[in-house]
C-alpha cells in the first residue's frame, strides 16, 4: 500500500476537542475550588494538560508513526501486559481506591488508571483475533464461544474493581467489532440476551448499580439521595436554555453538581452553552464517527478495518454514554467525557488511539 497524507480533517476535529476541553475543564474547575479549599486550579490543569495532554501528544506522535500492521504482531503481548497491570490495582501496596472502587495504580507520585490501557489493548487483540479467524467467526463453537471467553476475562476484572461503565463500553465496542468481523445477527442477539442477564445479576450484587437503575426508571426518586446527581444534572442542562448562561457562568457547578470536572462536566457545558452548544459538541462526536468510518471503510486490510472501527466506536460510545447518562436517556455510569473530563490517563490513551487511527488513514 502506498503512503498518503494523514487525514487532516481528523486532526482538526481532535484539535477542536482539545481546545474545547481546556476551556470547559477550566470553567468547571472553579466550581470544585469553591467547595474544596485543598484543591488548586493550577494542580488540576497541570495534571490534565501538562501531564495528561503532554503524555498524550507524545503517545500520539509515537502511535501515528508506527505502521498499524505491527500492532497485530504484538497484540497478545500488549493485551496480557495491560491485563496484568489492571489486576495489580487489587494489590494493596500499589493499588489505589477512591469512592469504593479500586481502579488506579499509585507508584510514587505517579497515578495511572490501567483500565484505559486495557481498553486499547483489548481492541488491538480482538482485531487481531477476528482478522485471523474470519472463517470461524460465524461458528458457535469456534467463533462465538471463544469471543465470549475473551470478553468475559476482561469483564471479570472490570466487575471486580468495580467499573461497570467501562465494562459497558467494552461490551458495545467488542460486539460491534464482532459484527463487523462477520458475526451473525443471531449471535449478536444471543450475546445481548446474556448481557441482560448479567445486568440483572449486577443489580443484585452491587447496590449502586441497582440504585442507578432505579433513578433511571424514576428520575424523581430520592432527589436528596440516590437521585441527587441526576436531578442536579437535569437542572443544569435545563437552565442553559437555547444559548446558555455564558462561559464561566454555570451556577450548578458551585456546591450542587457532584464531580463537575468528571462525569458531570457535560451538564456544566450545557448550562453555560445551552442547547446550541450541546448540539455542536454532539455533532463534533458524530463528525468524528463519520470521519473515522470513512477512513476504515476504504482500507482493504481486515485487521486495519477492525482496529480502526474499534477505536472509533470506543471513543464515540463512551462519549455518548456519558452525555446520555447526564440527560437521563440511560442510567448513570460514572464514565468521563472523552477529551473533556478530567483524567490524565483517559486523555493520554485517547490521544494514543487517535494516533493509530491517524496512521491507518495513510493507507486508504
Amino acid at each position: 500500500m502506498i503512503k498518503k497524507e494523514y487525514d487532516k480533517f481528523l486532526l482538526i476535529i481532535v484539535g477542536i476537542f482539545i481546545i474545547s476541553g481546556v476551556f470547559i475543564l477550566t470553567s468547571a474547575s472553579t466550581g470544585l475550588l469553591s467547595r474544596n479549599g485543598n484543591v488548586s486550579l493550577s494542580n488540576i490543569l497541570f495534571r490534565q494538560f501538562v501531564l495528561g495532554l503532554g503524555e498524550g501528544i507524545i503517545l500520539f506522535l509515537i502511535t501515528s508513526r508506527i505502521h498499524y500492521k505491527k500492532w497485530k504482531k504484538f497484540a497478545l503481548i500488549i493485551f496480557l501486559i495491560s491485563f496484568l497491570l489492571t489486576v495489580l490495582v487489587f494489590e494493596s501496596h500499589i493499588g489505589f481506591g477512591h469512592g469504593g472502587a479500586r481502579r488506579w495504580l499509585n507508584i510514587g507520585q505517579f497515578f495511572f488508571q490501567p483500565s484505559e490501557l486495557l481498553k486499547l489493548a483489548f481492541i488491538i487483540y480482538l482485531a487481531s483475533w477476528l482478522s485471523t479467524r474470519q472463517e470461524h467467526v460465524q461458528s458457535f463453537k469456534f467463533g462465538l464461544v471463544p469471543f465470549l471467553i475473551i470478553v468475559g476475562l476482561v469483564g471479570l476484572v472490570l466487575i471486580k474493581q468495580p467499573d461497570i461503565g467501562t465494562l459497558g463500553v467494552v461490551a458495545i465496542t467488542s460486539l460491534t467489532m464482532f459484527f463487523i468481523g462477520g458475526g451473525r445477527l443471531s449471535q449478536i442477539a444471543f450475546t445481548i440476551f446474556l448481557g441482560v442477564i448479567l445486568v440483572y445479576i449486577l443489580t443484585l450484587t452491587y447496590p449502586h448499580v441497582a440504585n442507578r437503575l432505579v433513578v433511571f426508571l424514576n428520575p424523581s426518586a430520592d432527589p436528596q439521595g440516590i437521585g441527587y446527581q441526576m436531578k442536579q444534572s437535569l437542572i443544569a442542562i435545563g437552565s442553559g436554555g437555547l444559548l446558555g448562561r455564558g462561559f464561566g457562568m454555570s451556577v450548578q457547578k458551585f456546591y450542587y453538581l457532584p464531580e463537575p470536572i468528571g462525569d458531570s462536566i457535560f451538564a456544566v457545558f450545557a448550562e453555560e452553552f445551552g442547547f446550541m452548544g450541546s448540539l455542536f459538541l454532539i455533532g463534533l462526536f458524530m463528525f468524528f464517527l463519520y470521519r473515522g468510518f470513512s477512513i476504515v471503510l476504504k482500507v482493504p486490510d481486515q485487521f486495519a478495518r477492525l482496529l480502526g472501527s474499534g477505536i472509533v466506536i470506543l471513543i464515540v460510545a463512551q462519549s455518548l454514554i456519558n452525555i446520555g447518562s447526564m440527560t437521563g436517556i440511560i442510567p448513570l455510569t460514572g464514565l468521563p467525557l472523552v477529551f473533556i473530563s478530567q483524567g490524565g490517563s483517559s486523555l493520554a490513551m485517547a490521544m494514543a488511539e487517535v494516533g493509530i487511527l491517524f496512521n491507518i488513514s495513510r493507507y486508504v
